[in-house]
């Protein structure tokens, strides 16, 4: 569960700096919004493992922004874990049919909140996302992050390797640049399309002259991983 990114929604800077805490002394990256607004910028820029959000938020509620998130494509999959001072069951449920997958009240204990971000996140995780794939002796390795060729190690870059990890699980069907945008770099609509061959050219160069060619080039379409010619 190392290194998953966890984005804390709450407009009350004590909280996040409690939540932050706690998240950092579990071993998560994290970041910081106080607002929906912000909050939604973060997370179409960072993709986020994880949302902890605030029910009650000046503006936007956290269910308002709940609702909003499961209704966009590129956030629908997200997990949220409302966090609230409200106890009553009714909210609870609210906040559930919001789309929230998990829900804890406030005041609660540091070592119970880790524990239960990380069964929310064990149970979003998909089978096999964090599983080693190989290819032709290309092998991907998720949870160490690393790329080797016949066990030589490859020198690959965090957007190359994200690239690299969708075409190997995702063989054999050709993708537009604007659905690599959506799936790699998270609906960023401020990265342009170009964008993509600039990193497909430098994905081709660190994998070398044996396994470049399996990222082939689709003319009018875009590009695909296959080991087919």
């Amino acid at each position: 569960m190392s290194q998953k990114k966890i984005l804390i929604v709450d407009d009350e800077a004590p909280i996040r700096e409690m939540l932050a805490v706690a998240l950092e002394m579990a071993d998560f990256d994290y970041l910081e919004a106080a607002n929906a607004q912000e909050a939604h910028s973060l997370i179409v820029d960072h993709q986020p493992d994880l949302i902890l959000l605030d029910w009650m938020m000046p503006g936007t509620s956290g269910v308002e922004l709940s609702r909003r998130l499961k209704r966009e494509p590129t956030t629908a999959e997200i997990p949220i874990m409302m966090l609230t001072a409200r106890s009553e069951e009714d909210n609870k449920i609210q906040g559930l049919e919001a789309g929230a997958d998990d829900y804890i009240t406030k005041p609660f204990s540091p070592r119970e909140l880790v524990a239960r971000i990380k069964a929310v996140l064990r149970r979003s995780t998909p089978a096999g996302v964090e599983d080693p794939v190989e290819v032709n002796g290309l092998r991907l390795d998720p949870i160490s992050h690393r790329v080797t060729s016949h066990g030589q190690p490859l020198e690959v870059g965090p957007t190359e390797f994200r690239l690299l990890q969708f075409f190997m699980t995702h063989q054999e069907r050709a993708y537009t640049r604007s659905q690599l945008l959506d799936q790699v770099w998270g609906g960023n609509v401020y990265v342009e399309e170009r964008t993509v061959d600039v990193h497909i050219r430098r994905l081709r160069k660190a994998l070398g002259s044996e396994h470049d060619v399996l990222i082939q080039t689709v003319r009018g379409t875009g590009y695909r991983f296959s080991t087919q010619i």
